[in-house]
């Protein structure tokens, strides 16, 4: 039906391209008629002149010979009219046509018209013997451009960019934007020599990070490009030219993935990657509604007293199949799905409800995602937890990675002030990764700093991290801040840590990460569970809030 629709639209687009035969027709009639009138009418014109009476009477002939000038004109003028109107609409039609097949801004083909082309170079490929090279161009962080500068300053740099493409590929080959700022590449090259190929992918790497004039200032913009040949089309379930585009799209972001500004070529290990993270994907998103991912404890001791004084909270993932999961491989790939905020909270949530049976002296310590930090409402969702657990503010500590302090300082700032309103403590962890500045230490309200395991792991064989763990302890010191240490691991990092200061200190030393029922166990041993109230429904964490001002929190 579709077919059959396209075949009567196209024979009337043919026939509008026509010359206008009938205005033609009749101007070609008119004028035989006119001739042949003419040499009827003359003589008797010339016999009127000479005064002859009969001829004076049948004037027929002369007006006959008027009309047929009359219509000639007609014909013409229409004639001209019709020529003119087709012309517009074969302009017209070709700018369609060049629309339709092309991208406007940039000039050059879109998705639509890449496909056809594609497939005949696949084809002719199959017949010469030679391979065909698609590569797909992605420009990195493209969003934050456009963010920073403005959507027309965004266009610049896509025209630019595409130049700049456009002048480093051979002659035959041919440049798609497919949309947004993803672009596809389609030339032939000599399998038996794909250093050419890699040369060029490696020129417009080069091209594209120099810095491009926009607006009287520069824009520097890098691209990922993956690289797929046909010669590799057999290897991918998907056929033909659709084949090409999803590997080319699987080494782009293979080579986002190991640090953009750079290109990879296709291997068949990326299509088994890919199934894998999107079985991981589907299986966190799964496990965050059935309840899948539960709070394990890590012990916290005061190194000097050996008593326990509270625990840090770790996500675990309890998977039907695969049994437990570290964070490790659940937490960076949930942040870029965007649901590490349900995600942690729910667990949050649940440690709060765990650790209201604790003794009152016990801390609970939450780590924050750098992606919760960046919402300022995450403070406000963080004391209604609080609210409907009926669990104190005083008892929770949240700790806070040196690189978030990369991120916005006045939101940062506004929402560790809103959760210390609240009595919250907030530590800042891994210190000592060089990103926290004196003055940043001094301008945020921390309560403690975390020294990263990475100095604890090395310091009993290295002297340079027994001096680095000094001069925190002593930066901490300097602003009468409280040490914690992870990955105490054995009892020499213990005893020489003992010499060094008054730390509290975490670590496999001390026990593993546990389930809440073994921590309950524990404490029930040693006489360290109390009897709470139950907890608080929504509403009344809502009458709560309302009830005191100070828990509403706005960014």
């Amino acid at each position: 039906m579709a077919k059959s629709r396209q075949h009567k639209h196209e024979k009337r687009g043919e026939a509008a391209d026509r010359p206008p035969v009938l205005p033609l027709g009749v101007m070609i009639g008119a004028l035989v008629t006119f001739i042949a009138q003419l040499c009827y009418a003359l003589p008797m014109f010339w016999s009127y002149m000479r005064g002859n009476t009969a001829a004076r009477a049948d004037l027929t002939p002369i007006s006959a010979l008027l009309l047929n000038i009359a219509l000639i004109l007609l014909g013409w003028f229409r004639y001209r009219d019709l020529r003119a109107e087709i012309a517009a609409h074969r302009r017209d039609a070709s700018r369609a046509r060049s629309l339709a097949l092309t991208d406007a801004l940039t000039g050059a083909l879109n998705r639509r018209s890449l496909m056809p082309e594609l497939d005949a170079r696949l084809e002719q490929a199959r017949n010469t013997g030679r391979a065909v090279a698609f590569l797909m161009v992605d420009i990195d962080r493209f969003k934050q451009v456009n963010d920073l500068n403005g959507h027309r300053a965004g266009d610049a740099v896509l025209v630019e960019v595409v130049s700049r493409i456009r002048a480093l590929l051979p002659d035959h080959a041919c440049i798609a934007r497919l949309g947004g700022d993803e672009f596809a590449c389609v030339l032939d090259y000599d399998s038996d020599a794909p250093g050419a190929l890699e040369e060029v992918c490696a020129r417009l790497v080069v091209a594209a990070s120099r810095p491009i004039a926009v607006a009287g200032g520069s824009i520097c913009v890098t691209l990922s490009l993956g690289i797929a040949s046909s010669l590799d089309i057999a290897k991918c379930k998907a056929p033909g030219s659709a084949a090409l585009l999803h590997m080319a799209d699987m080494a782009m972001y293979h080579a986002k993935k190991h640090g953009r500004d750079r290109f990879h070529w296709y291997t068949p290990e990326m299509e088994s990657e890919l199934q894998r993270r999107s079985a991981l994907e589907n299986g966190i998103r799964r496990g965050i509604a059935q309840g899948e991912f539960v709070p394990y404890y890590e012990q916290q001791v005061d190194l000097e007293t050996g008593r326990l004084t509270g625990f840090e909270m770790l996500a675990r993932w309890q998977n039907p199949e695969l049994g437990l999961i570290t964070p490790d491989a659940f937490i960076p790939v949930a942040e870029e799905m965007n649901v590490i905020a349900e995600l942690s909270e729910t667990v949050i949530a649940q440690a709060l409800r765990d650790a209201r049976e604790w003794d009152r002296e016990l801390i609970l310590s939450v780590n924050i995602s750098p992606v919760q930090i960046r919402d300022p409402w995450f403070a406000h969702r963080l004391v209604k937890l609080l609210a409907a657990a009926n669990f104190p503010g005083e008892r929770l500590e949240i700790e806070i990675s040196e690189g978030c302090l990369r991120e916005d300082m006045a939101l940062v700032r506004s929402m560790i002030t809103s959760l210390k309103n609240q009595g919250v403590r907030v530590s800042l962890d891994d210190f000592g990764n060089s990103y926290a500045s004196m003055s940043e230490l001094r301008a945020l309200p921390f309560d403690r700093v975390k020294i990263d395991r990475g100095f604890i792991a090395q310091l009993t064989c290295q002297e340079e991290s027994e001096a680095a763990v000094h001069a925190i302890s002593a930066i901490a010191q300097g602003f009468d801040l409280p040490v914690t240490v992870e990955g105490v691991e054995s009892g020499p990092v213990r005893n020489l840590l003992r010499k060094m200061g008054r730390f509290k200190g975490q670590g496999y030393y001390y026990g593993r990460p546990e389930p809440a029922e073994r921590v309950r166990a524990r404490l029930r041993s040693e006489a360290r569970l109390v009897v709470n109230e139950p907890p608080r429904t929504e509403r009344d964490a809502t009458k709560a809030e309302r009830d005191n001002p100070n828990t509403a929190w706005r960014p």
